[in-house]
Formats: structure tokens, C-alpha cells, sequence
């Protein structure tokens, strides 16, 4: 019953010790960003969900694409980091939790002395022991278990943020792959026409009705489209091995059938923007560096009880004999308690720079903090930027690959017909092919920036999604 009574007493001892703290009081740092988003003045006020609330299933419906995204979600290398980031942090915190409670220890210890006048002496005791628990009247442990707790928020957000970032980036780099297949194709086309021009080029030469600046020229454009496709071919090989890798293991054979080119995609949702306060206090990554500016804030009130005494408690319960067979007998039971105070008196400064050094990193955190928001808040005006301008030039870059189409057209009758030269089809020809690059191009940029805007509004994550996270 001793026993029991002691460890009580430590235990509310714990409770009060647990209830001062010395870390200053936190306030949420206001959002160093204007109140509005440039590009959605003229918006109406958001009425659906914002694209926190709405999950990347509901956005990203192809189903090769949603295929490949659910297979980076179960492989991917970084995810997998993240999530053993967030377990190493439960674990510090548990660790760091578990001072603010005594170590009982149980043991049996026996001892013999033999004394100059040939006399033994013996002793055996047995019994729990608790050793230097340290009473946090001053919040020290009470901080830094807090502080722990902080950081394992802030691990969480960094593996949804790190989530949110993988879905983003299969997405992307998948209409990448979509862009080139349709380049290939065009420059593969381009390339039969253009060798078909030079064979009949090549035919009026022989017959002296051409001059070799025609054969020559004629020759250039089809190296150059030669080289474009090479370039092509490589540059989609950079993209299936930057694909791979997002994924975490070869791409399997039986992928689902997906849309074959960008425009053939399912139409992208209209995602409600909201107001900076809103849209950016649900971004992982400055949830995160919230955490973390919490987190050095409560390590300030570690370092300032470190200036105040420290408390000690040393107690013991058990029995002591002098015969081993007398160990457990009535009688033998006994308990002690030996409390401590130590206050440092001379520390060659040690505490001061802790104090110092907690509070540059609060203030480093906050800076951090503040970083964050404004890269958020940068992330969202470009991709808003992006999104209508980016409709205006894939638009107009449709138009002239139209006119372009039929400025070919009208050059190849007229050069058959004898009407023009050579250097006029040949002209034609180069200025469609390029346009029509740069209209794949658009409607990439345009597709991409659209799912940039998703991750810059905090999209993809639901509770839903939150067990598909999950390492192996």
C-alpha cells in the first residue's frame, strides 16, 4: 500500500508540475499577402466547395491517368519517406511525452562486506525504485513534449503536401506524354511530306525546269524534320522515364485505355478560387510551417524554465534483511523519498544562448512562415494569370493553324500549277509545322496550368483519400 501511496503522490505531483508553462503565448501571424487574388477580382464569390474539399478522383477522370496516379499513391519513393517521417515523429514525441511521467524500476540487489576483524556482513534488499523524476513546476518537459507534438502535426501535413504534390506531378507529366505522342505524330506526317516534296523537287531538277537553291532547300527542311524527330523521340523517352519514376516501378502492360490526345481529355472543373485567408490556411505546406513556428514557440518556454531550479524526486519501496530467507518476512517493508532542488548558478552562459538560440529559430520560423505563404499565394496568382490567357493563345493559335492549312493547300496548287515556286511551298510548309507545334504546346501549357491551379488551391486530399496515403 506504501507503494501505491508514493507513486500516487509522484503521479499528482506530475499533474501539477504539468499545468505551468513559460512558452509565450501564440498567436496565428497575419497572411503576408494582399486580400485578394489579382486575377479573381471580377469573380463571383465562391459558391461550390473550394478545390480543398474536392478530391482528385472527382477532378482527374481518364482512366489511364487515375490508373497511373493510384499506382504512384501505393509506390512511390517519397511518399513512402514522408510516411515514416510522420512515425519517427510520433515516435520522438512519445519519447519526449513519456518524461513528463516517473520510471518505476523493480529489482534484487545483495551485497557482502568482509571487515578487518573477520566479521561478514550481508545485506539484501528487493522493492520498485523511481530515480530523479523531475517535477516540471516550471513547464520545461510540459514545452518540449508540445513542441514534439507540433512537429508530428507538421510531419502530417508534409506527407499530405508531399500527396498532394505526387498526384500534381503524374497528372502533368502524363498530358506531357499525351503532347508528344501528338508531336510525334505531326512531325512523323510532316517529315512524308515534306520527302514526298523533295522527290518531285528532285524530279524537276533532273529535268533543268528547278535550280539546285530548290534541290537545297528542299533538302534542309526535310534534315530538319528529321531532327525535331529525334528530338521528339527523345525528349517523350525523358518524359516515360520521369513518368516511371513518379511511379515508383515499371509501367505495367495492361494501363487502361486513356484519351489519346489533349484534346480528347475529359473537361476540367471549375474550381472555385475564395479569398487568400481561406484558400491558403488549407495548404499543407503552410499548415506545416504553422506547426513548426508552433513548435519553436514552445521551445522558447523550454529554454526560459531553464533558468528557474530543477526538481527531483528519488523514492524507493521495498524490504531489506540481512538473510536472503528474511527478505520477504513482516516487519521488513520500508519506503524513502529524497527530493532535490538544484538551481545553476554559474553555467558560463549556456542557458542564456539556449534562450537566444530559441528564439532566433522562432523568429526564423516565422520568417519560414511567412515565406510559405507568400510562395503560396504566388502559386495561385500565376496559375489564375495563366488560366484565362492561356485559353486566349491556344484559341488564336487554333485560328492560324486553320489559315495556315489552307495557306499550304493553296501553295501546293499554285506550285503544281506552275504559279509559284518551290520556295513559296516550302515556305508554307515550315510556317504550318511550327504552328501547329506551338498549338500543342498551348493546349499542354493550358492543361498543366490547370492542374497547377488544382495543388495551388490545396486540392486533392479528402479523408476519403487519407488511408491511401498510407506507407506499406
Amino acid at each position: 500500500m506504501r507503494c501505491v501511496a508514493i507513486c500516487a503522490s509522484l503521479g499528482a505531483a506530475a499533474l501539477l508540475a504539468a499545468c505551468a508553462s513559460m512558452a509565450p503565448r501564440y498567436e496565428r501571424p497575419p497572411l503576408a499577402v494582399p486580400e485578394r487574388f489579382a486575377a479573381a477580382q471580377a469573380e463571383p464569390a465562391a459558391s461550390g466547395p473550394l478545390a480543398a474539399d474536392i478530391d482528385w478522383r472527382q477532378v482527374f477522370v481518364d482512366p489511364r491517368q487515375r490508373r497511373l496516379i493510384e499506382l504512384a499513391l501505393q509506390n512511390n519513393r517519397d511518399l513512402r519517406v514522408a510516411a515514416l517521417n510522420v512515425e519517427q515523429a510520433q515516435a520522438r514525441a512519445q519519447i519526449q511525452g513519456a518524461s513528463l511521467w516517473p520510471t518505476v524500476a523493480a529489482g534484487v540487489s545483495a551485497s557482502r562486506q568482509d571487515t578487518a576483524t573477520g566479521t561478514t556482513l550481508k545485506s539484501y534488499s528487493a522493492g520498485v525504485l523511481v530515480t530523479a523524476y523531475e517535477l516540471d513546476f516550471f513547464g520545461r518537459l510540459r514545452s518540449l513534449s508540445e513542441a514534439a507534438q507540433a512537429q508530428v502535426v507538421a510531419a502530417e501535413q508534409g506527407r499530405r503536401a508531399t500527396y498532394l504534390s505526387l498526384v500534381a506531378a503524374v497528372a502533368a507529366t502524363h498530358l506531357a506524354l499525351l503532347a508528344d505522342d501528338e508531336q510525334l505524330t505531326l512531325t512523323q506526317e510532316t517529315l512524308d511530306t515534306r520527302v514526298e516534296s523533295l522527290r518531285l523537287i528532285q524530279l524537276r531538277y533532273d529535268n533543268g525546269t528547278l535550280s539546285e537553291l530548290d534541290l537545297q532547300t528542299a533538302r534542309s527542311v526535310v534534315s530538319s524534320a528529321r531532327a525535331a524527330l529525334a528530338a521528339l523521340q527523345r525528349q517523350r523517352a525523358l518524359d516515360e522515364n520521369t513518368l516511371v519514376l513518379l511511379v515508383g516501378a515499371p509501367l505495367p502492360a495492361d494501363l487502361p485505355a486513356g484519351a489519346a490526345t489533349l484534346a480528347e481529355m475529359g473537361a476540367f472543373p471549375v474550381l472555385p478560387v475564395g479569398l487568400p485567408s481561406s484558400v491558403l490556411q488549407r495548404r499543407p505546406d503552410i499548415l506545416a510551417a504553422e506547426q513548426q513556428l508552433i513548435a519553436a514557440n514552445f521551445n522558447i518556454g523550454a529554454a526560459r524554465a531553464a533558468f528557474f531550479p530543477q526538481v527531483t524526486v528519488t523514492a524507493t519501496a521495498g524490504t531489506i534483511s540481512n538473510e536472503f530467507s528474511g527478505l520477504f518476512k513482516s516487519g521488513s517493508w520500508g519506503w524513502s523519498v529524497a527530493p532535490q532542488l538544484v538551481q545553476t548558478l554559474f553555467d558560463s552562459g549556456r542557458n542564456a544562448a539556449g534562450s537566444r538560440l530559441a528564439e532566433a529559430s522562432r523568429d526564423t520560423a516565422l520568417a519560414q512562415y511567412d515565406k510559405t505563404v507568400q510562395t503560396a499565394f504566388r502559386e495561385v496568382a500565376d496559375a489564375l494569370s495563366g488560366r484565362d490567357t492561356l485559353n486566349e493563345q491556344a484559341r488564336a493559335l487554333q485560328e492560324q493553324s486553320q489559315a495556315e492549312t489552307i495557306r499550304l493547300r493553296l501553295a501546293d496548287l499554285r506550285y503544281r500549277n506552275g504559279v509559284a515556286s518551290s520556295l513559296d511551298l516550302l515556305d508554307a510548309q515550315r510556317s504550318l509545322f511550327a504552328v501547329q507545334q506551338l498549338a500543342v504546346l498551348a493546349n499542354l501549357a493550358q492543361a498543366q496550368n490547370q492542374v497547377s491551379l488544382y495543388k495551388a488551391l490545396g486540392g486533392g486530399w479528402s479523408e476519403a483519400t487519407a488511408a491511401t496515403a498510407k506507407a506499406p
